[in-house]
């Protein structure tokens, strides 16, 4: 819902038809569970459903300097709305969002199917609670691009409702504000926030995770959503307000006459308001109702009247007519799914790939399918992960039916593993890519120091041996060092007499390969310890990219005493 205010109602606007406008006003401005304190009646019709007692606002009053009312017309009417034809700006939804509300619908249809949630009733609500997340200005994952805020709800205008989640979703540690495209107050999010998207958080900030959630609490006290009196509690019970019910089921029948799917960041957005205080070229702001709050008791479902055709005008009967089928979902009509010129899957140790995987949905057509969720899971002994340490993310498909995986990050584990793509949902054949980890490189070792390294037979040489890494001239952290003794610049074999080092038993090593340089490249070399042989011996240091370096190391007896 809109959060630019309205004007001020001008004193003396007493009369009952203002009190009227105003109270209905005030009632459609406000979130889900939010009940409206109206005077004088609440204004329901009969044969109306009855709202569900209680409300997270405690049924506190809110004053006459109200919001606007974004809505194809005016709020509660459903009429002179556009034809939702191809090519029409109002029926278009940003792709992300529909694929989102599509998604829902499909996760409800499996674990709760009796609920019958249709998605165009999601669309609907997101419709009048933010304008599909601001004309779907959201990232590849579904994520706001900016918060969605509600105002702060201190009683001044709107419900009084102190903070109850330390500012973490809201930014406010003193009232709640509601949050997301879906506008859910942070209290009710904590009972009914959902992981649509398997990254391990639930955000009210993501559309997926905040459009699973409303289709969840929608359906709660086993409502069935096809039956009109269930349908109304339900969307009462999101907000109860009379306006905001006819308001939604304006835009519910509306999407359910044809929509069509555009790109993120050009949905529509409101132009006109309740209050005719804006014209076309506002700009809207942030939404302003919170969200809704868990039911504490189902509410009993109620046993329809039985149904009689309708009467024609000469006395006889109409032949019913027969239910329309629902389209098909996006999942359900994919057949196959197929790689969209994906790069090579190989990074340096500690690096990110720089090719992301793509892959294509198609249908029995071949042609290509949005709104598929894929799996994109990493396989293998590797602790190469997507962001946030993930080894498993979901992605919609977007236009055209492609997905591309999030960004990538090898691990310090070198070798071999897979990333396994499915369809979420699907028995389909899935994909599999390899990927290649490689050891981090430095193609230049050098000493820091240029001090010989001297020892007498069966000591101690007294300084250790430091050395930089770098590639390109860059420094080289994280690099594998291979130390070795060899017996000739000739004859790279490990010695077998000479200096050596010590193993954690104290024995004679002369090769060490666990040896790895620190964030600024550098290695100190372990202590070096000589035998009884004397000469110049050779250690000589290699790293994966091709760096060399060779040391010599003197071992002599002490000069006599003069």
């Amino acid at each position: 819902m809109a959060a630019q205010f309205g004007r001020r109602l001008r004193r003396g606007a007493t009369t009952t038809a203002v009190a009227a406008a105003a109270v209905a006003a005030l009632s459609a401005s406000q979130a889900p569970g939010v009940t409206p304190a109206v005077a004088g009646g609440d204004g329901q019709t009969a044969g109306e459903a009855t709202p569900p007692p209680g409300s997270a606002s405690g049924d506190s009053s809110y004053y006459t300097d109200l919001p606007p009312l974004n809505t194809p017309n005016k709020p509660g009417t459903s009429i002179d709305l556009p034809a939702t034809t191809p090519g029409t700006p109002e029926a278009g939804i940003p792709a992300t969002v529909l694929a989102a509300y599509k998604q829902a619908e499909q996760s409800l249809a499996s674990s709760d199917p009796a609920c019958r949630l249709p998605w165009q009733l999601l669309a609907a609500i997101g419709k009048v609670e933010s304008s599909q997340a601001r004309g779907g200005r959201v990232d590849a994952g579904g994520t706001t691009l900016s918060p969605i805020l509600g105002p702060v709800l201190n009683g001044v205008g709107f419900a009084n409702i102190s903070d109850t989640d330390d500012g973490a979703y809201d930014g406010d540690t003193t009232h709640d504000r509601a949050v997301g495209p879906m506008q859910f107050i942070p209290s009710t999010w904590a009972g009914w926030g959902q992981d649509a998207n398997h990254d391990g958080r639930k955000d009210p900030n993501n559309i997926y995770d905040a459009a699973l959630a409303a289709g969840k609490y929608l359906c709660a006290g086993q409502r069935d959503l096809s039956v009109q009196s269930d349908l109304d509690r339900a969307i009462l019970s999101y907000n109860q307000s009379r306006e905001y019910l006819r308001t939604v089921m304006s835009w519910f029948d509306y999407y359910k006459r044809g929509t069509h799917e555009v790109p993120d960041g050009t949905g529509v957005l409101p132009r006109d308001r309740s209050d005719s205080g804006a014209g076309a070229g506002s700009t809207p702001t942030a939404p302003v109702t919170p969200g809704p709050t868990p039911p504490t008791t189902p509410a009993p479902k109620p046993t329809p009247p039985p149904k009689t055709p309708p009467s024609k005008p000469d006395g006889g009967t109409e032949t019913p007519k027969p239910p329309t089928t629902p389209d098909p979902l996006p999942v359900e009509t994919v057949t196959r799914i197929e790689d969209a010129d994906s790069g090579k899957l190989t990074a340096t140790a500690g690096t990110q790939f720089a090719e992301p995987i793509r892959v294509r949905a198609e249908n029995r057509a071949g042609a290509g399918v949005s709104g598929v969720p894929l799996v994109f899971e990493i396989v293998g002994d590797t602790d190469t992960r997507f962001a946030e340490g993930r080894t498993s993310v979901v992605v919609p498909t977007r236009v055209g039916g492609i997905a591309v995986a999030p960004a990538l990050k090898a691990g310090e584990k070198t070798g071999t593993f897979t990333i396994r793509v499915s369809v979420d949902g699907r028995a389909l054949p899935p994909l599999a890519y390899a990927g290649t980890v490689t050891p981090r490189q430095a193609d230049t070792l050098a000493r820091t120091g240029d001090k010989e390294q001297t020892a007498a037979p069966g000591a101690e040489f007294a300084e250790q041996v430091e050395v930089k890494a770098t590639l390109k001239g860059a420094v080289a952290a994280g690099v594998a060092v291979t130390a070795t003794m060899i017996t000739s610049a000739d004859d790279p074999a490990e010695n077998t007499k000479g200096p050596y080092f010590k193993d954690a038993d104290g024995k004679p090593v002369r090769t060490l390969t666990e040896l790895r340089t620190d964030a600024e490249g550098k290695l100190v070399l372990p202590k070096i310890f000589a035998d009884d042989q004397t000469g110049t011996f050779l250690l000589r240091l290699t790293t994966e990219g091709g760096a060399t370096l060779a040391v010599e190391l003197q071992v002599a007896a002490p000069a006599p005493a003069a």
